[in-house]
Parts: C-alpha cells; sequence; structure tokens
C-alpha cells in the first residue's frame, strides 16, 4: 500500500502480503516492488471499486508461482 505526503510525493511502500516495508527514499522506490491499480469495470461484482495493492518482490514470485499458465516476460531493451 502506498502512501504519499501533501505534494504528491511517494512517502511509504508496505508490502499488501507480508506487511514488509519497501525502502523508499526521496520519493523514489529503491527496491523491487509491484504495483497494481485497478478499476473494476462491468460484468463483475466489483463494478465501480478500484482497488490499489503493492507487493514485494518475493510476495510477487510467491503469486506467480500458483499460476496455471506463467506470465509472459520478456526483457527490457532500454532502462528509463
Amino acid at each position: 500500500m502506498r502512501k504519499y505526503q501533501k505534494n504528491g510525493i511517494l512517502e511509504s511502500v508496505v508490502c499488501n502480503g507480508c506487511g514488509k516495508k519497501l525502502v523508499v527514499e526521496r520519493g523514489i522506490l529503491r527496491e523491487g516492488g509491484f504495483a497494481v491499480h485497478y478499476p473494476w469495470d462491468y460484468f463483475s461484482e466489483k463494478d465501480g471499486e478500484i482497488h490499489h495493492w503493492d507487493l514485494c518482490e518475493d510476495c510477487y514470485d510467491s503469486l506467480i508461482r500458483q499460476f496455471v499458465i506463467a506470465p509472459e516476460i520478456e526483457e527490457a531493451v532500454e532502462f528509463m
């Protein structure tokens, strides 16, 4: 779960899976984290809700190990 200062700068990130506090320095996440911001829409029981959550890299790895079909992974050519 992310928390922001009043000026919009990232203050903290806590993994929703295990509760680990991720390293944030000067408004920048300094370790692996997976952020979800998903607006549910028609044909779901959550229509009109927006879900926000974060996972640390370990919890993300545990989650995808449960998938029947693994996610597609490609290598980034450039880093911004």
